[in-house]
């Protein structure tokens, strides 16, 4: 959230200052504020600066980063490939006779082209606990360590695979609502749906060992671990990145195919370089680069598990009968695929179209 409010803060800034600087006025930039590119498209940057101005030089930001500086006012060009996707504020500041004036403009990067769609085969299929309210899904040295919701219902499971049996729980005071979970070395770090907290465990005694505090996203939701980084999400389309040992935000990226904004991420999981997202209330998982936040590939599940064939566990409310638990066991190669209190998880492939292994 401090990121959001930061980047506003300079916005409003920026148009206060050119609002309040007759000088600044008269001078423009392109291209215009809203402008889409896609990534790997260059942006040219053009300055018109009045002839009143004698300009020595001009220095070009974005997100408040030098990028060049020219001696003239000629187009200058901004490669897009390696930029993480988003709006990004883009900067032209002009030197003249020792002072300096700003001009602003923002553009939206998004991703370079459509996500590959995937296909999927079912390899096997398992028990799933009918009273497990899935938020997060882990699987670590041949088990699944399971993050259930529901307020006087969370509990932090470990389950053995084959049969389904819960090995070992706790359950969270009647005031949380569990959210996704990331197992860091001999700990498992646990968030909360709306409570602005973090459970810190012991990975083999389930013992709570402490909390932190988590103030940075809207709501806690998803978290993975690749082993360096914790990333997790918030409802939105951005993903967090945490540090692995106080667990406090070092950056995020947010999340774009090459139309627009992919909100409602949930449960993530970190694959071979990738993370892997379901959108929540959907049947859909997309696979993002971590590195620049675009979308890559995408894969509809609507027909993994029926929605006529899944338990009746939410009466009134069939929008929360959906996909939500991946886990990958990087050993073995299995991904494992469940939803909110379904009574099955699935170990699936992914394919790439016609039927290829991806």
């Amino acid at each position: 959230m401090k990121y959001r409010i930061i980047a506003l803060i300079t916005i409003v800034a920026t148009a206060f200052a050119a609002c309040h600087n007759t000088e600044t006025a008269n001078l423009s930039i392109s291209p215009d504020a809203g402008t889409r590119y896609n990534q790997g498209q260059d942006i040219a940057i053009k300055v018109s600066v009045p002839s009143s101005i004698k300009a020595d030089s001009i220095q070009y930001l974005i997100d408040s980063i030098r990028i060049t500086s020219r001696k003239d006012t000629l187009t200058a060009k901004l490669k897009t490939d390696s930029l993480k996707l988003g709006f990004k504020l883009i900067t032209a500041k002009v030197f003249s006779g020792g002072q300096s004036q700003e001009v602003s403009t923002n553009v939206l990067l998004l991703a370079a082209k459509a996500p590959e769609v995937l296909t999927y085969v079912v390899e096997k299929t398992y028990p799933h606990d009918t009273t497990s309210y899935t938020e997060g899904l882990q699987y670590v040295d041949g088990y699944l360590y399971e993050s259930t919701g529901e307020k006087g219902k969370s509990h932090l499971l470990k389950t053995d695979v084959a049969n389904g049996k819960i090995l070992q729980s706790v359950k969270l005071d009647s005031m949380y609502f569990g959210e996704g979970i990331a197992v860091i070395g001999n700990k498992i770090i646990q968030l909360t749906w709306q409570e602005k907290v973090g459970f810190i465990y012991d990975k083999t005694t389930f013992k709570q060992l402490g909390t932190f505090n988590y103030n940075w996203g809207k709501e806690g939701w998803g978290m993975c671990f690749d082993g360096t980084t914790v990333y997790n999400d918030d409802s939105t389309n951005r993903i967090f990145m945490l540090n692995k040992d106080n667990y406090q935000p070092k950056g995020f990226i947010d999340v774009y195919d090459d139309k627009g904004p992919i909100n409602q991420l949930n449960e993530l999981e970190y694959i071979d370089g990738k993370i892997y997202a379901n959108i929540y209330t959907t049947d859909t998982i997309v696979v993002i680069d971590p590195k620049t936040g675009a979308v890559l590939q995408t894969v509809d599940l609507k027909n993994l598990y029926p929605l006529s064939s899944r338990p009746a566990s939410f009466g009134s409310d069939p929008d929360n009968n959906v996909l939500n638990g991946i886990a990958w066991d990087s050993f073995g190669k299995r991904l494992f695929i469940t939803g909110k209190k379904w009574d099955k998880m699935f170990q699936v492939k992914f394919m790439k179209q016609p039927g290829n292994p991806i």
